[in-house]
This record gives structure tokens, C-alpha cells and sequence, in this order.
């Protein structure tokens, strides 16, 4: 947990199967938050999916200078969400997703800036040089939003 990244709570049931193997029953707000969390995760990793899959050029970054990759990054997400908020435009990637919920489109995981990252690096649980002041931020703002979303 650090500043800006919001990770479930760990002593609880995450991943979507879990829940639906045991009927969909969410027991205690943690599960709730979880559940809730795992769902939005899909949703995000199927939208870059289809961006991924719509302009190739994300998928293995030419060594540009950082400046211009980061204008590629913005000029890709901005014709992204045009297509995506003008529905009058038929877009065949979009509609595939949108279709199969459960469709995640292939993508490279760990992926940034055309080159790829140690397994232990992304899921690196190591607080040690993490901000103490943050850190506590994070948990905070987890246990609101879990407030919020059991109507405390």
C-alpha cells in the first residue's frame, strides 16, 4: 500500500471465482470491498485491453524520449475515450468487450515502456521505504470507501 495505490485487504477473499463458487455470498465489509475492488479491476484491465489491442504502438513502446511516449500515451486515451462516449461510432474492438464481460484481451503483464518488469517487483509487498504518513493515508481512505460501500 502506498500513495496512490489502493490494494485489497489481504486477509479476505479477493478474486471474483471465489465469490461466485461460493454463490455470490459476501460475508463482512471486507469481502464487500474486496468483491467490489476485484469487479472494478476487470473493468479496468478489459478497457486496456481494448486500448492495447487498438493501437499497437502501446503494446512495446518505440524508445522515444519519455516526453513523446507520454504524448503518445495522452493522444491514444484521448481518441479512446472519443470513440468510446460517441456511441453513434460503431467500434468493432469496444462492442467484443462489452459483449463477453468476462473477455479479458490479451496483454502483456508487467509490461511498461517496452520492457518488462520482475514478477517480485510488481507484487512487492516490502513497506520498509514506504512513507509512514502515506501509508496510513491509504489505509484511511480503504476503510471510507469500505464504510461507504456497506452504507456505514
Amino acid at each position: 500500500m502506498q500513495r496512490g495505490y489502493l490494494k485489497p485487504y489481504s486477509d479476505t477473499r479477493y478474486h471474483l471465482p471465489d465469490f461466485e463458487r461460493a454463490s455470490g455470498t459476501v460475508r463482512g465489509r471486507k469481502e464487500m470491498f474486496n468483491k467490489r475492488h476485484s469487479s472494478l479491476r476487470g473493468v479496468i484491465e478489459r478497457t486496456f485491453g481494448v486500448w492495447k489491442k487498438k493501437w499497437v504502438i502501446l503494446r512495446d513502446m518505440p524508445s522515444y524520449p519519455f516526453q513523446k511516449q507520454v504524448y503518445i500515451v495522452v493522444a491514444t486515451m484521448a481518441l479512446h475515450n472519443f470513440i468510446r462516449r460517441h456511441s453513434s461510432q460503431s467500434d468493432t474492438d469496444f462492442s467484443m468487450a462489452d459483449n463477453d464481460e468476462l473477455n479479458i484481451l490479451e496483454q502483456p503483464t508487467g509490461h511498461v515502456g517496452g520492457h518488462s518488469l520482475p514478477e517480485e517487483d510488481i507484487e512487492s509487498n516490502d513497506f520498509e521505504d514506504q512513507d509512514a504518513d502515506s501509508l496510513a493515508d491509504m489505509i484511511a481512505l480503504r476503510e471510507s470507501i469500505t464504510d461507504a460501500i456497506c452504507g456505514y
